[in-house]
Formats: C-alpha cells, sequence, structure tokens
C-alpha cells in the first residue's frame, strides 16, 4: 500500500504575529493540544499553523487574515498557508503546481475557530472546526452607564496592553475621521498613555482628505474644542491615486464596500509612508460597527433587526461556519473583511491594530441586552452606540465624546458621487477582474 508523504508549507510571517506572556512556539502548543478555553487565553493577534504528523491545526485572530490550499502531489498533499492568495500562489508556481490553483480553491480559516486538517491524501476529507470563542449574550445589566463603563473600560485595557509592546520612541498614528470609533479610540489611547507615563506628544490623528470631504471638517471639530487639536495632522490625497485595479490586488476580495474602504486605507497609507519614511505603528476604529451591530439593515434585504440582534456575534463572523451561506473562500463578516483594514497597513509597511477587534471587548458587546434596550425598534438600535460610547468615554477618559451622524470613512475622506466616479459598484465585474488576475 501506497504510504503518502504530507507536506506543510507555512508562509505566515513570525513578526505579524503579536502575543502576551506566550512565545509563538507555546502558542502554537495550545492550539495543537490545548482546549478551546487554552486557545481563547492566547492574547494578542495571531495567524498560527500547528502539526503533529498529519494533523494541521490553525488558528487566528479577528484581525490576521489566515487562508490554505491543499495542493496534490504524487507524493502525498501539501497544504500552503499564507496571509495572503497571491503568496499561495507565487508558491505553487515555485513548486511546479500552479495548474491547480484557482483562487477561489483557497480556503480561510475563520476567526474564533480551530480548523483542523487530516492530510491523509485523496480524497481529502472536509476540515473540522472547533470554537475557542463563545461570548455569552445578555450578559450585561440593562444599564447604559455600566454597559459604557464596562465596553470603554475594556478598550482601554487592551489598547494599554498593546501600548506596552510598542518601544516608547516609536511614534504612534491614528486613522481619524472624528467619528464614533476613531474618536472613541484617539481618546481612550491619548487618556491611556497620559496614564502610563508615555509622552502623548508621540501621538497623531492621521484624517484623509481628497479635497471637499466632511471628514477633515468633522475631525476638527472633534478635537478643538476638547483642547486636543495640535494631534490633527490633515493627509492630502489626490483622486487620482484611486485605481481599483490596485486596490483589487491589495485587497483580494470584491465586495463594494470593501474595495472603497480599501482604497482610502491605501490612499491614507500612502501619505503617511510619503511624509514619514519610518513610521510604523496605526490604531484604527475597525470592528466598532460591528460590535455595536451599528451597519444600515435596510441596505441589506437578508437581514432583519431580530436577525442581527439574534445571532452570535454576526457582524463580525456572517451567518457561521457550518451554515448554507458560510463561505469557505472568504468567511464572513469582519473574519472576511479585516482584510480591507489588515491589506492596505500592510501594504505600506505598517502595523496595525484595533482594539475593537480584541475578544475581551467583543465580549462586553455581545453581553448587552439589545432587545430589551431597543424594543426591537430599528432606529433605537443606531442611537444604542453613540448613547454607549459616550457614557463610557466619559467614565474612563473623563472627556465629552462629540457625537455626529454616522458616515462611512471611504464617504467622509471624498463625496460619495466623486467616489462613485473612480469606483464602480457592481460585484461581479471586481471579481471577474479579480479572477483575471490568474488567468
Amino acid at each position: 500500500m501506497h504510504e503518502y508523504i504530507e507536506r506543510v508549507v507555512d508562509l505566515i510571517d513570525p513578526a505579524t504575529v503579536r502575543l502576551r506572556h506566550l512565545t509563538l512556539e507555546q502558542a502554537r502548543e495550545r492550539i495543537l493540544r490545548g482546549s478551546p478555553e487554552e486557545v481563547r487565553a492566547i492574547d494578542g493577534s495571531f495567524a498560527i499553523v500547528a502539526r503533529e504528523g498529519k494533523k494541521v491545526r490553525m488558528a487566528r485572530s479577528l484581525d490576521r487574515p489566515m487562508r490554505y490550499f491543499l495542493a496534490k502531489r504524487q507524493e502525498g498533499p501539501a497544504l500552503v498557508v499564507a496571509d495572503r492568495i497571491d503568496a499561495i500562489h507565487a508558491q505553487l508556481k515555485r513548486e511546479g503546481l500552479a495548474a491547480q490553483f484557482h483562487p477561489s480553491y483557497t480556503r480561510m480559516v475563520p476567526a474564533h475557530y480551530v480548523t483542523e486538517i487530516q492530510l491523509v491524501g485523496c480524497p481529502d476529507p472536509d476540515p473540522t472546526y472547533i470554537r475557542y470563542f463563545t461570548p455569552q449574550r445578555n450578559a450585561q445589566p440593562a444599564d447604559l452607564d455600566e454597559i459604557g463603563r464596562n465596553y470603554i473600560g475594556a478598550l482601554a485595557a487592551e489598547a494599554a496592553k498593546w501600548l506596552e509592546q510598542v518601544p516608547e520612541n516609536e511614534p504612534i498614528g491614528v486613522a481619524f475621521s472624528g467619528g464614533i470609533d476613531s474618536g472613541s479610540v484617539f481618546l481612550v489611547v491619548y487618556h491611556v498613555m497620559r496614564k502610563l507615563g508615555l509622552n502623548p506628544s508621540r501621538l497623531k490623528a492621521f484624517t484623509l482628505d481628497f479635497g471637499g470631504g466632511e471628514d477633515s471638517r468633522q475631525a476638527r471639530a472633534f478635537l478643538e474644542p476638547l483642547g486636543l487639536g495640535l494631534f490633527l495632522e490633515t493627509i492630502e490625497a489626490d483622486p487620482r491615486w484611486i485605481d481599483p485595479v490596485e486596490t483589487l490586488r491589495v485587497l483580494e476580495d470584491y465586495k463594494p464596500l470593501d474595495v472603497e474602504c480599501a482604497s482610502m486605507g491605501l490612499a491614507l497609507g500612502r501619505g503617511i509612508r510619503a511624509r514619514y519614511p519610518e513610521w510604523t505603528f496605526l490604531v484604527d476604529g475597525d470592528g466598532g460597527d460591528e460590535n455595536l451591530k451599528d451597519y444600515p439593515i435596510e441596505e441589506n434585504p437578508e437581514l432583519t433587526i431580530r436577525s442581527v440582534v439574534n445571532n452570535l456575534m454576526l457582524y463580525q463572523e456572517g451567518w457561521g461556519v457550518g451554515r448554507i451561506k458560510h463561505s469557505l473562500t472568504y468567511s464572513g463578516g469582519l473574519s472576511r473583511s479585516y482584510a480591507r483594514t489588515y491589506a492596505p497597513a500592510r501594504h505600506h509597511g505598517f502595523e496595525g491594530f484595533s482594539p475593537f477587534t480584541r475578544p475581551d471587548v467583543v465580549a462586553v458587546a455581545e453581553g448587552i441586552p439589545f432587545e430589551t434596550l431597543t424594543g426591537m425598534e430599528v432606529p433605537k438600535l443606531y442611537a444604542l452606540k453613540g448613547e454607549i460610547a459616550r457614557r463610557g468615554i466619559k467614565t474612563v477618559t473623563g472627556f465629552d465624546l462629540p457625537v455626529f451622524a454616522k458616515r462611512r470613512f471611504q464617504h467622509g475622506a471624498l463625496p460619495v458621487d466623486q467616489l462613485r466616479r473612480h469606483l464602480a459598484t457592481d460585484e461581479t465585474d471586481y471579481r471577474r477582474q479579480f479572477h483575471a488576475f490568474y488567468h
């Protein structure tokens, strides 16, 4: 009987793994042998492969994309793991296996699960999934002051843990629009830096402006009344920088809103990098909308307020592993779309961080009794985020959080009608263009 010789190629850059109190090898051992609770206790940003014989386990945090491809070889299967599709394709080309490749054949590891694969050869069994993060729903009291204190308190705790790992001579930038999420992140980071005795002059609030966007005015209106206007730095960008082909190559996804968002991220990164060639660390507010369920339900015909409120981590994970609508190629929710933030930052050489993606912050959000607080009324759901953030920021930092009307990142840097002149809105066309990269 033929004995297959399995092979694993791990292309994940160890520099993208940031852990507290564990080495990479210790975390790898937990993923390979540990209980879900032990994997949940891995603190930080990570995408890690662990292997023992024919058993391979993979796990990632919400802010670290991770995907794999299983190639056939005469001697046995080869599993290639990376954070990007093009890295997998390049590896297969080096090994003479590119004829097997199509981007839709790659698989994304879903956040909050350990994905296990048995490399037993043809036919390959389906992966199995072990959930390692299951926040308790409705665990918070129906008290907005208490919820705000707990939510922003968790955000501050995560910011503190991250800041302690950043070298004290390194500057820190916040991708800043003056919205609730980026505003909360900026005020929390500023507050925590002062509390830890760190020099706040290292901090900047970077606001993207193509000319005529609302964010630059909103950013000033946010910071100046708080006496923090000196931290604002506008990054002027040229609309000609918006290139959908470049964005598709970097993002490796084709959802129109994510293409728009990633295009803004690329422009912001380009502008910062041109001005500060050595800058490394950026903080952002991605995940804040997902945590407090603040997306326009009416824009998605598949959703109702009941489905949004009653499905665990719907906006973080999509419909979930094992559901008919769950995409294997792209996972779901922020587990899929965090590439809109991660990929542009990596492309320009930055290390990004959003405290909203951390499990301890998500756990507080998922514990909010949304049904009780909203009575299942959509306008009350939309108003909830500003109330929770405003009360929490006041309690934790002492600042009065300015709350403006909700606006997407990409629609604040450039008026929507101008943005749409540069970027199409047709998902099918974007998908066709992306797949054409590999023909």
